[in-house]
């Protein structure tokens, strides 16, 4: 894959019209190779076949939902997966995105607004290494190694992959380790934009990335929260 126009795409709903509108869209944008499909049968034959490179994934599916069918690809892959829905409450955003979807759009939405998304996706998932041409550090985190050259963190019980907003949200913590840094800091290194909107998804990312990085995430040693502040990483060594 040379850019990201490369990129294999699935997407999967429901709606026939929606179907070939994201499809034109997306391939008047530059994407040279864009998969459809109309239910989760028809998804899980493309995702073995095509093996997509990101997947947009509608919740409402007439055989199953698509908080089940991101469950299966990541058993499969890390693929990112964006989810395009009409389902705007908080719950299901949440648990789109506590499931490790890399981002949610609620329907309707503008045509410019899903590029530019899915492109940002695109590139936190596949393109980090134009930056990472500067050495990343490695550090300990108790009996934890943390590498943020490949992105992952080695247990006692194996490595963990950081998805790109844990890393995104982790670079910036360790940068300004045994400081707070506030929710609007965080936000803008993870999404390019300020907290407003993002306070429970900022919530979620931070669990998850406790469950990667604490001994025990429910009483958290390193990654602590400031009331009312923002979040500061403590205990952070490089040896």
């Amino acid at each position: 894959m040379n850019d990201i126009f490369d990129c294999q795409l699935l997407i999967v709903d429901d709606e026939p019209e929606l179907l070939k509108m994201l499809s034109n869209i997306l391939k008047q944008e530059g994407f040279r190779k864009v998969f459809s499909a109309a239910n989760c049968q028809q998804a899980r034959q493309l995702f073995a076949h095509e093996k997509p490179e990101v997947v947009i994934l509608d919740v409402s599916l007439p055989d199953g939902d698509g908080f089940s069918l991101l469950r299966e690809f990541r058993s499969l892959s890390a693929v990112p997966v964006v989810f395009l829905s009409a389902r705007d409450e908080d719950e299901n955003r949440l648990l789109g995105l506590g499931l490790g979807a890399d981002d949610y759009i609620t329907k309707p939405f503008l045509p410019r607004e899903l590029t530019l998304r899915l492109k940002a996706v695109l590139s936190r998932a596949y393109f980090p290494v134009v930056l990472q041409k500067i050495k990343r550090p490695f550090f300990h985190l108790g009996e934890n190694e943390v590498d943020l050259n490949s992105g992952t963190v080695t247990t006692k019980t194996g490595q963990r992959t950081l998805t790109a907003k844990e890393f995104a949200l982790l670079e910036k913590l360790y940068e300004n380790r045994e400081n707070i840094v506030t929710g609007d800091s965080l936000c803008q290194a993870a999404w390019g934009d300020n907290l407003y909107g993002y306070e429970n998804t900022l919530m979620v990312h931070i669990r998850r990335l406790r469950e990667k990085i604490e001994p025990d995430p429910s009483v958290p040693r390193y990654l602590l929260t400031v009331r009312g502040l923002g979040y500061r990483l403590t205990g952070a060594e490089t040896k």
